[in-house]
């Protein structure tokens, strides 16, 4: 058997309560024995496998390999553990190297400690079998090595992507608040869209959640403006197997004539968007128009909204109740037969869309827990499959589904009834041209 052909274990980190989806783009991938974890999906799978997930993963922050793990009670226990581990496969002396280092509820108290003792072993078991030792770079190490300590258990891994995958590439500038690329990603997969129908975003900001539609839609790898993985830099690197997967990503990338339109009320976060669009090459694929939520007029359904609206910090708590009314009247009036999607941790601004989600599930925008919840602006009955859908993540219950579609049938006297508890302009004053609304992203 071959040296690539040799399964091992990988490690996928991504963000909460993308584990599924991740878990689900690693079984299309090939990845055995897939175990969901925090934060995180556990598999086996060759060096070939490796390389796909650090290049096609979109849930995926970082992809590590674990060679080793011990319980370490004290500070000895670790520097012994770690020296006994072959470095040589990994290293030699000409090479470059660099530790991280994270304790948690363990005798090890100190992060940087844990990462410098851990130094220390490998420098010295190259010392004492060369007389030489492989330098450190924190900044462009050949090898980057993590050790990560829990409840005492250590486990020291292999870091194959080097900077986080979440940095695409093709990011040229942001507007406050940018959405992470993995996060905008991981929702799209979500929401089911698979590239088949239109897609919108009618706050789009700096433009992350169309190209990452885009992405989807067309078949572009996530990583394809990546311009190096740290497992290039690895001893075993193998330069065919790299190319190969390369060319075939390249030849199943595919023509899609569907539409994908952002819009946003703010001309100069639109012209970052434009920047970015054009960096990715798909100028040809998205459109881009300037206007406010409640003006838009998305082309004829079938298709999939899915937006980040300001909240939190980023608009004012006398403004988030009038903005989140406009995004619902937009829903109801020109969105029908569409699925939408809006992220927030603002749980009582979701409340005044006036609409019952059909799906939610809870996120982590930054350090802001959200909750992301979808709306079926539709008549009838259509389901997208989603297979990494369960109970923990997915949190209407089937009764809440079933008291959804029966009040779609009633949707038009709730919106006659909404409109005389506000007035005929259910959207709050006409802002003056000066009055300018904190952009998203």
């Amino acid at each position: 058997m071959s040296e690539q052909q040799i399964d091992y274990r990988i490690i996928a980190k991504t963000f909460a309560g993308l584990e599924k989806v991740l878990a689900e783009e690693i079984r299309v991938l090939g990845g055995q024995h897939i175990k969901v974890m925090q934060r995180a999906v556990e598999f086996t799978g060759d060096k070939s496998l490796l390389y796909k997930a650090n290049y096609l993963c979109r849930a995926a922050l970082r992809i590590i390999k674990p060679v080793a793990s011990f319980f370490a009670e004290n500070e000895d226990k670790l520097y012994k553990e770690v020296k006994n581990i072959q470095w040589e496969d990994y290293l030699d002396i000409h090479s470059t190297f660099s530790v991280d280092g994270l304790t948690s509820f363990s005798n090890i108290t100190h992060s940087k400690y844990l990462a410098l003792k851990s130094k220390d072993a490998i420098v010295d078991r190259f010392r004492e079998a060369t007389g030489k030792r492989p330098s450190v770079d924190k900044d462009n190490a050949d090898l980057r090595i993590n050790v990560r300590i829990f409840k005492n258990n250590c486990t020291v891994s292999l870091d194959s992507s080097g900077e986080s995958l979440h940095k695409r590439g093709y990011r040229q500038g942001t507007g406050p608040a940018p959405l992470n690329e993995v996060l905008a990603a991981g929702m799209i997969l979500l929401s089911g869209w698979k590239g088949k129908s239109n897609f919108i975003d009618p706050m789009c900001g700096s433009g992350t959640l169309p190209i990452e539609a885009a992405m989807i839609a067309l078949n572009i790898p996530a990583g394809k403006f990546i311009e190096k993985f740290a497992f290039e830099s690895w001893k075993d690197f193998d330069p065919e197997i790299w190319q190969q997967i390369k060319n075939e990503a390249f030849d199943n990338i595919r023509e899609n004539k569907i539409k994908i339109i952002g819009s946003d009320w703010s001309g100069r976060i639109l012209q970052v968007a434009r920047d970015n669009i054009k960096a990715a090459g798909l100028e040809e694929n998205i459109e881009l128009h300037p206007e406010f939520v409640k003006d838009v007029i998305p082309p004829p359904s079938p298709g999939v909204m899915v937006t980040n609206p300001p909240y939190g910090e980023r608009i004012k708590m006398s403004d988030i109740s009038n903005l989140y009314r406009e995004i619902g009247d937009a829903l109801k009036q020109n969105f029908k037969g569409y699925s939408a999607w809006i992220i927030s941790s603002h749980m009582d601004a979701i409340k005044h869309i006036g609409l019952k989600p059909s799906d939610k599930y809870k996120l982590f925008n930054g350090p802001l827990e959200c909750s992301y919840v979808g709306f079926d602006m539709y008549e009838g009955s259509r389901k997208e499959e989603r297979p990494y859908r369960t109970k923990e993540n997915q949190t209407s219950s089937p009764a809440q589904k079933k008291e959804f579609r029966s009040q779609r049938n009633t949707q038009a006297r709730y919106s006659d009834r909404n409109q005389k508890s506000h007035g005929s302009n259910t959207r709050g004053p006409k802002r003056r041209p000066g009055n300018s609304r904190p952009t998203k992203k």
